[in-house]
């Protein structure tokens, strides 16, 4: 199957896809722009909310959108509305805020980095409906990818530097008993943003790959959908049924002359539905 490039390349560094009818489709970042973008019948428009990155932002359940910045917590009571800080999750000018969910009550799932990659630089953050702060792991090199199975009983994680997909039990909301699920050989490309479908199969983009791979629930690879661009960094079930893959693509770190479509989004039908997003508690 051949992907549909949907958008162009609107964006340099295009991240965190989400589709939720709420707020009118599909949404997803430009980090290094710090800008919310939003796919409209009538093309992309933009929203500036942070300056220094954009990691990515999520609906709130009692309206409005939940977004991450480098180093601060923003909320906004519209979809299409200003947002305003409200916290701030870490202080360290080293290190910014990466990929990030929701879990299955509604709590932020926020990983981080450090700029220059550093191994172990980075965290994964948990914030509750009032914004407190805990740490679930303490230590990670490129947080990625965060999904949960269909019965909220597993959560898949990538670190990308592991270039592995990693699972956890969920227990009582906490995970337990980390333990690879996929092993990526670097041949392949390094495991990016995931998403999780409806049948409890997995799926990963692919930075360095230009792919993006889907596992069944075994970790059996079941299929592989290819990009015409180098850096494959996210994807997300969306449309009316949810049985369209959007995929964002980077250009980040391509010299200027690089003449890929990287930057842009694009769309296939692989066959099966994702999950609906779980919204922000607070």
């Amino acid at each position: 199957m051949t992907p549909e490039n949907v958008t162009g390349p609107v964006a340099r560094h295009a991240e965190g896809p989400v589709w939720w009818p709420g707020w009118g489709g599909l949404r997803w970042v430009d980090g290094e722009a710090g800008d919310l973008l939003t796919l409209r019948a009538d093309g992309v428009t933009r929203q500036h909310i942070d300056d220094e990155y954009l990691a990515f932002a999520r609906p709130r359940t009692n309206g409005g959108l939940v977004a991450v910045g480098a180093r601060t917590l923003y909320l906004a009571d519209d979809v299409d509305g200003e947002t305003r800080a409200v916290a701030t999750l870490h202080e360290d000018p080293r290190v910014r805020m990466n990929d990030g969910c929701c879990d299955p009550r509604g709590r932020l799932l926020a990983g981080s980095m450090a700029y220059d990659a550093a191994p172990d630089g980075g965290f994964v953050l948990r914030l509750d409906a009032e914004h407190a702060v805990s740490t679930v792991l303490p230590r990670a090199t490129i947080s990625n990818g965060i999904g949960f199975s269909p019965d909220g009983r597993r959560a898949y994680y990538v670190d990308t530097a592991t270039h592995r997909i990693d699972v956890f039990d969920v227990a009582e909301g906490e995970l337990r008993g980390r333990r690879a699920f996929v092993s990526i050989p670097e041949e392949q490309g390094s495991p990016d943003g995931l998403t999780v479908a409806a049948d409890g199969s997995v799926w990963v983009a692919l930075w360095g790959g230009s792919a993006v791979h889907g596992y069944d629930a075994t970790g059996a690879l079941v299929q592989t959908i290819e990009l015409p661009v180098p850096q494959v960094s996210a994807c997300t079930f969306g449309g009316d049924d949810l049985g369209t893959l959007y995929i964002t693509t980077s250009a980040q770190g391509l010299p200027d002359d690089h003449g890929t479509e990287a930057g842009s989004v694009f769309a296939v039908q692989p066959g099966v539905r994702g999950l609906p997003v779980t919204l922000f508690a607070g």
